[in-house]
């Protein structure tokens, strides 16, 4: 029988060659990898009772903990198909996904216990798995692996064979489930592991959030892969960063610009120990150059880098060395990955000329779940995937992201789609037209602004429009500025006029 060969295999793998080792820390509790072997074994097992076989999903919803790591290689184990979903979306959004993917089981954090229970049932769903205070009916996560039965479970696994599904907000207002396969997650290691030299004793800080691929991918899976400690945080905080580098020697982190801003302005800045880090990471939106230059004058270096959940993420890296002489760029393509820059008819750009970045390689997604048409239309001819963001390259081949040929905006590290947030407001019944921009922010990098022209004769106004979409959107995707219009403008073939909405003054107030 063929072995798995996915990262179900990994467990295994690395309790044989460094059982003792530390693999995780969370709540200052250290799991060593013969320990990560041993539980993921046992959960495997529940799973497999549950009815969970190769190619059936798992779901897990809630902030970072050590259990979304055991739940994902348990899953691997089996051949399954593991799906991380956002825990600051709202009921009907994970509704969504879950009707979408149709787990098998769904394992969910106490944060999201309301949100799981004003979910209906779906009948394909033959467990629920509370990390704490299970409600009726429900399993309580700890209990029900302990009895799991550790026999190591073989079950022949493929690279080729999907891993994950992650939701991405879609273009068209539903989000599209991008799958990765064990090879794409594999190759993206590899590209990570040549870009910044991953250690034995790498100790990496796991603070952004794991259910987008960046820290999943671009941090925990690489860390683990060599053998070094992950400190999984449930979120993201200043104070307890400073407390974490100076505790356990941090020598890695991921994070994006908010987070390394706050970082960067917290008192504690100056007076810090910050020697044991050795790379900071950061992606989703480009670094101001400023931010860089402050962490580069306490002889710190950033690494940047591109990609897309679709690419595993990584699609171009800037390796340390060359952090100072070409701050702002995202790099080159990584090793294992083409990427070019072309024109509407697909030829190349020159230097200097902006363009639509496309990538191809051994980390690009094979397609979306469930949505033919939307895999063939990211595809051109050769198997190039289409980003959808412009990009120009200079003289030595380095790329700079320059806008977004889709009108995806990142608030906070997250990906905001107007047209998710459009078709929203519109369910509104005092709303006849709307339009969705980002726009810039101190402290988000950038939020929401909606145009909204109300129905004749119906009043509305912009709180009325927050309360409405709070029940129905994740925060970060509910804009800040409210815009009341009598008409937006159009183009002859009644398309709305964004770039002209983007050219207006912000208001003063919110």
């Amino acid at each position: 029988m063929m072995p798995n060969a996915g990262l179900g295999g990994w467990p295994a793998r690395r309790a044989q060659m460094t059982p003792n080792r530390t693999a995780f820390v969370f709540a200052d509790r250290p799991v060593t990898y013969a320990e990560v072997h041993e539980r993921t074994t046992r959960l495997a097992s529940r799973l497999r009772e549950a009815g969970v076989k190769t190619g059936d999903r798992v779901a897990y919803l809630g902030r970072n903990h050590v259990a979304f790591a055991e739940a994902m290689f348990a899953t691997h184990i089996l051949g399954g198909i593991f799906v991380p979903l956002n825990f600051r979306l709202t009921a009907p959004e994970i509704g969504y996904m879950l009707d979408h993917s149709g787990p098998v089981v769904l394992i969910y954090a106490p944060e999201c216990a309301e949100v799981v229970h004003a979910l209906p049932r779906s009948p394909g769903l033959r467990e629920v798995v509370a990390l704490e205070s299970p409600a009726p009916g429900e399993r309580h996560f700890e209990t029900w692996l302990a009895q799991g039965d550790p026999t190591p479970i073989d079950v022949p696994v493929a690279l080729d064979d999907p891993a994950l599904i992650l939701y991405t907000s879609g273009t068209t207002g539903r989000p599209k489930g991008a799958m990765l396969t064990h090879a794409n997650l594999v190759w993206n290691c590899f590209n990570i592991m040549i870009g910044v030299d991953v250690a034995s004793d790498e100790v990496t800080l796991i603070s952004a959030p794991l259910f987008h691929v960046a820290a999943l991918d671009q941090t925990l899976l690489p860390t683990f892969l060599k053998g070094g400690c992950s400190v999984i945080t449930p979120s993201w905080n200043v104070d307890e960063c400073y407390d974490l580098i100076e505790r356990y020697g941090i020598t890695w982190m991921f994070g994006v610009t908010t987070m390394f801003a706050a970082f960067a302005q917290s008192p504690r800045w100056a007076g810090a120990n910050l020697s044991s880090l050795r790379n900071l990471m950061s992606g989703g939106a480009a670094i101001p150059a400023a931010l860089i230059r402050t962490y580069q004058e306490r002889g710190l270096v950033f690494c940047q880098g591109y990609g897309l959940t679709e690419t595993a993420p990584g699609a171009t890296f800037l390796e340390a060395s060359e952090s100072e002489r070409k701050v702002g760029s995202a790099g080159v393509p990584v090793f294992f990955a083409n990427v070019r820059v072309v024109r509407p008819d697909l030829t190349d750009v020159a230097v200097g000329e902006p363009g639509e970045v496309l990538v191809q390689g051994p980390n690009v997604t094979p397609g979306y779940w469930r949505d033919p048409e939307a895999t063939a239309a990211a595809f051109s001819e050769g198997g190039w995937f289409h980003s959808g963001d412009i990009g120009m390259l200079d003289d030595e081949g380095h790329l700079y992201i320059v806008d977004r040929a889709k009108d995806m905006y990142i608030s906070g590290g997250e990906n905001v789609y107007p047209a998710e947030v459009e078709a929203v407001i519109f369910e509104h019944p005092a709303v006849a037209e709307t339009a969705v921009i980002g726009v810039p922010d101190a402290e988000w990098g950038e939020v929401g602004r909606a145009f909204v022209v109300p129905r004749p004769g119906a009043g509305v106004t912009g709180d009325d429009l927050r309360e409405f979409l709070r029940r129905r959107l994740a925060k970060y995707k509910i804009p800040v500025y409210f815009e009341f219009m009598d008409e937006l403008p159009k183009t002859g073939s009644g398309k709305i006029r964004k770039p002209e909405l983007r050219d207006l003054p912000l208001p003063d107030g919110r």
